[in-house]
């Protein structure tokens, strides 16, 4: 799945590299566009009913800022593993491969995310994140199966329990 949010140069990147690849235009027999929030959560259902993606590729991209942000919360939930930016995506319940920062102060994210087990380090050159991604590619992947291993224990001890624990502080008056 590809995600170009609501930026319109994202999406034209991704169109280039899909062609320049010989995958077709989005739209086409190999690549999905998936342009709604409703059609996120189709997708999204679709997946989780156990039945594949109908296309090789999926391109997520907006014209609004509401689904753009919510396809990543929705997303990351049927996804294998999530590459991105070191961000606060590092603190999400899914195996991640952390690309090159923007912005000095996500270094730390990153870290954070192999201390806990659940990411990679920081993979700054494409050569880097494409070793992970043969990593990630094995045959029962020792990697992330380590990953996925790492999340189901830092769920049971709350590690992800933030939002809810944020809500119940609120609900409770006690903030």
């Amino acid at each position: 799945f590809l995600n170009a949010g609501d930026h319109d140069h994202m999406k034209e990147a991704f169109k280039k590299s899909i062609a320049a690849i010989g995958m077709g235009e989005p739209g086409g027999p190999a690549v999905g566009v998936v342009d709604s929030h409703a059609g996120v959560l189709r997708f999204c259902e679709t997946l989780r009913s156990g039945a594949p993606p109908s296309h090789a590729v999926t391109l997520f991209a907006f014209n609004d800022y509401f689904p753009a942000v919510a396809t990543t919360d929705l997303a990351s939930r049927v996804a294998d593993v999530l590459c991105c930016k070191p961000s606060e995506l590092a603190f999400y319940p899914v195996p991640k491969l952390m690309i090159r920062r923007v912005g000095d102060h996500e270094a730390y994210s990153a870290v954070r995310a192999s201390e806990m087990g659940d990411g990679t380090f920081e993979a700054r050159e494409l050569e880097d994140a494409m070793d992970y991604v043969k990593l990630f590619r094995e045959p029962a992947s020792p990697l992330l199966v380590a990953m996925n291993n790492a999340i189901e224990r830092n769920n049971a001890q709350g590690v992800y329990d933030g939002c809810k624990e944020a809500m119940e502080l609120i609900a409770t008056n006690r903030v």
